[in-house]
């Protein structure tokens, strides 16, 4: 897969492609439905398949301290997007004045006069331009007149659930991992470098890595989970993962620490993902350490035997 940066990258003599735009978060089952349309459509034309998206999100450009939490980050993106089967990634820059292009000039300028776009596939509920004032009965107007057909990639949904990157964020928030899981289509990810903390678990004897996340990260509700520890290198481990601020030992600062099951190495300095499985427990406070190494041994067992 080719990665673009800006869709002036486009090459001189670049062809006829279909395109598909958008923000993609979390590259979930509606996404993928969306992606794998264009994929499709773009080898039966025999043209290049382009996936339009942006950096930063537009919210924080739109709307300065509105930047939602982020599902997946630019690197993991790119990746499940070139598993689909793309051949061009382009990510656009989103600036104010990008933001500021009316809809026709957005059409103009992306799709038509760099892009050459024969086909441009978009959900449903497809918005662009200036204040969002495009939708796809104007895009298909426009298609009209520039020579592009529009084809609406419908809305995935399962139990009367649409999926999207709001609802998804709101699983996560609540700590419902299983239900992320099945509108992603795979588990939740959270990705960080191994910081040192406090020592405290080694001392308990569940020694943890205390992982350092991305500010925007979508870190689930607090409380216990079951999850698989990914390492660059290496087979995933099992990891009974603790989100909150310790509360029996009066923390304040939110964490994310994971106890790696059968591993005795050293992780500090590692950036590794932990894709969470399922929610074990909310966080307690415990009066003594002892019902507390009772309670995590418990943990542990519950976590082999959700993640093995």
């Amino acid at each position: 897969m080719q990665r673009w940066r800006g869709y002036e990258a486009a090459p001189g003599g670049w062809g006829r492609s279909v395109v598909t735009i958008g923000v993609f978060d979390g590259v979930h089952r509606g996404h993928q439905a969306t992606i794998g349309h264009a994929v499709a459509r773009a080898r039966e034309l025999g043209v290049k398949s382009v996936v339009v998206t942006f950096d930063p999100h537009p919210a924080e450009v739109v709307r300065p301290g509105s930047h939602p939490a982020v599902l997946t980050e630019p690197a993991r993106k790119a990746e499940l997007i070139e598993a689909l089967g793309v051949d061009v990634l382009c990510v656009v820059p989103f600036t104010v004045e990008f933001s500021r292009l009316p809809p026709e000039a957005f059409v103009h300028d992306v799709l038509v006069a760099h892009l050459h776009a024969a086909l441009v596939v978009v959900g449903d509920n497809f918005r662009f331009g200036h204040r969002a004032a495009g939708d796809v009965p104007l895009l298909e107007r426009l298609g009209r007149t520039f020579g592009f057909a529009v084809e609406g990639a419908p809305l995935v949904a399962e139990a009367g659930t649409v999926f999207s990157s709001t609802y998804i964020r709101s699983c996560v928030d609540a700590g419902d991992v299983g239900a992320a899981a099945a509108a992603l289509g795979r588990p939740h990810r959270v990705e960080g470098v191994v910081v040192r903390g406090d020592q405290r678990g080694r001392e308990l004897g569940y020694p943890t890595a205390n992982l350092l996340t991305h500010r925007y990260a979508a870190v689930p509700a607090d409380g216990v989970y079951a999850a698989r520890l990914v390492r660059r290198d290496g087979e995933p481990l099992a990891a009974a993962v603790s989100i909150g601020t310790n509360p029996t030992f009066s923390g304040r600062e939110r964490r994310v620490e994971a106890y790696a099951l059968d591993f005795s190495g050293d992780l500090y300095g590692e950036r590794l993902a932990l894709d969470f499985v399922a929610h074990l427990r909310e966080q307690r406070t415990y009066d003594a350490i002892e019902p507390l190494v009772a309670q995590i041994a418990e943990d542990v067992e519950r976590t082999r035997r959700a993640v093995l």
